[in-house]
């Protein structure tokens, strides 16, 4: 495929108009950590939320969303759609604990509730563990999907692909900080919304598609892999309870609070909690993950799906793919592929656009986790273990060189990677059974640290397991990816809660109390530490009403999927379920309005 020059023009205009303003955040990001990792706890609402949103929304996200939709129908989004509770929950329990916290990383947090060696051992390995080797599976993820993309664009190889966006990407992390990442990721999403709505619009107007309803007669009449419908928002629990189970049941019943993923971590965590310490307020951090969660799952899904539908016409099998572009590298196809192909439906212009939105929707996620992975190795193991005295310039440096580090091992790994899924399983897997630690540590003063180190060695130990049953064992005793996931949810919540009974008492008495004072977590699990505090300034702790704050997380997951359904429908064409569903939106965010207002208002 090639660009005509109004293409190139508009493509070098969108990387100017994005990365110039972050070129004048270099000397303030130069100041010290706090402004380099924490942009100097002074950001916004409005601009936390957004910088949350373009993240997640990286280079492999519309890969992953065709990939799913390929392979299991609209209905297989429920492993992702399910994380709303994840999220809500995060808004209404714990963004205003972390912002109390006063941390600058999430894993600074562990030495401020926990105590003695364990706490200083969880904090280290987890800064390698996430900041590290996770972090890194990560980027290479969306560096895989990147290489799909300029593979079906401009035939080019991997390392040419790794290269060209690795050079953009380092240089910007590393010069501006966080500051520089946040006003990127900014004017980025608007850049990579235009592109996939714009995708959507071109695809449904091919010809083979022949409109939104033409889309919706063909796929109507084809049944998916094992028979699915590929239209249904729902799966279906007559005939397929086996997909069922797997696309729905385990997502809701199970895996939103038990699995740790990025993005969507039970409580909050890594770069979500890092814009939520970063906010300049309470108020700011709980206002900025909420927009955060309307707008990744209200917004942005249905383009992606409309042109994953599309492609199902268009090519319905792999090998129409190849043929179409067979200078492509076969090692890049896979269903996730599908989505870059369908690119070549985009008139001159539109398709400059859409590279630049390809472009910005890589460099948003890779930017966050370069300054995000860098603060975890150097704020918390650099600086906590290794050099302990030095000065802030001294520390920015290492988080620069950090940075560059990075990207190098991440890129090495791209090479390893196939598909957005099989990714996507991985992770899901190795973070299984962790997640309920992560809901319950805020509100349980039994758990300890050493809590933490069972649950990531069970948890990493078991997923080991698979992989080489996987490989090695014989077929008959295979199990499915959702049967394994919930064994290891089951086996290491287990072996976590055993050991918050049998060490309780491991966590100093004093660090309890000291905890206790900054946090002011709620609820029964607290109850004689509190007795024991006193008195407390009810300001600090103005919003913790849990009755208040279930009818919002409620509210508030009801209004994001009743606005999902609602456009989905309309889309479909379905006037009787727009209109039931609009109203269920209609109600749930009034009920949401009057819950924020009161839980806010200080």
């Amino acid at each position: 495929m090639h660009l005509q020059t109004l293409d190139w023009v508009i493509v070098v205009v969108s990387i100017a108009i994005c990365f110039t303003p972050a070129l004048f955040f270099g000397k303030r990001a130069g100041k010290g950590t706090a402004e380099f990792f924490a942009s100097g706890r002074s950001v916004p609402w409005w601009l936390a939320g957004l910088s949350m949103v373009a993240t997640t929304f990286s280079s492999d996200t519309p890969n992953l969303v065709t990939d799913i939709v390929r392979r299991q129908g609209v209905a297989g989004n429920w492993c992702w759609w399910a994380f709303v509770l994840t999220g809500v929950s995060t808004v209404f329990f714990y963004a205003r604990l972390w912002r109390r916290s006063g941390v600058m990383t999430d894993l600074e947090f562990y030495e401020i509730r926990y105590s003695g060696k364990a706490a200083s051992v969880v904090r280290g390995f987890r800064a390698i563990y996430l900041g590290f080797f996770f972090n890194c599976i990560i980027m290479a993820s969306v560096n895989l999907a990147a290489c799909k993309i300029a593979g079906i664009l401009f035939g080019l190889e991997r390392w040419q692909t790794l290269l060209m966006v690795g050079l953009l990407n380092v240089v910007f992390a590393a010069h501006s900080g966080l500051w520089g990442v946040l006003v990127i990721d900014m004017i980025q999403f608007f850049i990579k919304m235009s592109a996939v709505i714009a995708a959507a619009y071109f695809a449904v107007k091919l010809p083979q598609v022949g409109g939104l309803q033409g889309m919706i007669d063909k796929l109507s009449n084809v049944s998916g892999p094992g028979g699915i419908n590929y239209l249904n928002v729902l799966p279906d629990f007559s005939d397929h309870w086996d997909i069922a189970v797997a696309v729905f049941v385990m997502p809701i019943a199970v895996q939103w609070w038990a699995v740790w993923y990025p993005g969507a971590e039970p409580g909050g965590g890594s770069y979500i909690a890092q814009r939520m310490l970063a906010s300049k307020s309470e108020r700011d951090a709980l206002a900025g993950t909420l927009f955060f969660n309307i707008a990744h799952y209200c917004l942005r899904p249905w383009p992606w799906i409309i042109v994953a539908l599309c492609s199902i016409i268009v090519y319905p099998q792999l090998s129409d793919i190849q043929k179409e572009f067979p200078h492509l590298d076969p090692s890049l196809l896979g269903n996730d592929i599908a989505y870059p192909a369908m690119l070549k439906c985009l008139p001159v212009g539109w398709i400059g656009l859409m590279v630049a939105g390809l472009i910005a929707a890589n460099s948003s996620t890779i930017l966050t986790h370069l300054n995000w992975g860098a603060s975890y190795l150097v704020h918390d193991f650099y600086r906590r273990f290794i050099t302990t005295d030095a000065t802030e310039k001294h520390y920015v440096m290492m988080g620069r060189l950090a940075t560059v580090a990075l990207y190098l091992c991440a890129g090495a790994l791209t090479f390893v990677l196939e598909t957005a899924k099989d990714n996507f399983d991985i992770m899901l897997q190795v973070g299984a059974g962790t997640g309920l630690l992560y809901l319950v540590r805020w509100f349980w003063w039994r758990v300890n640290a050493w809590c933490e180190v069972v649950a990531m060695v069970s948890s990493f130990g078991v997923s080991i397991f698979w992989l080489i049953l996987k490989k090695f064992g014989p077929t008959d005793v295979q199990l499915s990816t959702h049967e394994q996931l919930l064994y290891t949810i089951a086996f290491t919540t287990v072996c976590w809660v055993l050991t918050a009974f049998i060490t309780g008492l491991e966590t100093d008495h004093h660090t309890l109390l000291a905890f206790y004072r900054k946090v002011r977590p709620f609820g029964p699990g607290w109850a004689h530490i509190r007795e024991e505090v006193g008195n407390i300034d009810e300001d600090r702790t103005a919003g913790d009403n849990i009755p208040l704050a279930l009818i919002g997380w409620v509210a508030g997951c009801t209004a994001i999927w009743s606005a999902l359904f609602t456009l989905g429908n309309y889309l479909y064409g379905r006037t009787t379920y727009t209109a039931i569903l609009g109203g269920v939106f209609v109600l749930s965010s009034l009920v949401l309005i009057r819950v924020v207002n009161k839980l806010w208002t200080k």
